[in-house]
C-alpha cells in the first residue's frame, strides 16, 4: 500500500509541476487516479511540506511549493 501512494504520489507530482494548481478532482482526472488515492497522494506530499493548499469562493486548490 506504502509503495502504490508513492507511485500516486509522484503522478500527482508530475500533473502539479506543469500547472499553477488543481482541485482534487482536477488530479484525479488528469492523473487517472480514484479520489482517495489522490487524497492519499496529496497527504504523502503535505508530509514532505511540498505543497500549498489554496481556498477561493469555497473551492480549495493545491499547487507545488
Amino acid at each position: 500500500m506504502t509503495q502504490a501512494i508513492g507511485e500516486a504520489a509522484g503522478k500527482v507530482w508530475n500533473a502539479l509541476s506543469g500547472n499553477g494548481g488543481a482541485t482534487v478532482a482536477e488530479l484525479a482526472r488528469k492523473t487517472r487516479l480514484s479520489r482517495n488515492v489522490v487524497e492519499r497522494a496529496l497527504g504523502w506530499l503535505a508530509r514532505e511540506d511540498k505543497l500549498v493548499f489554496d481556498r477561493a469562493r469555497n473551492v480549495e486548490t493545491v499547487r507545488l511549493k
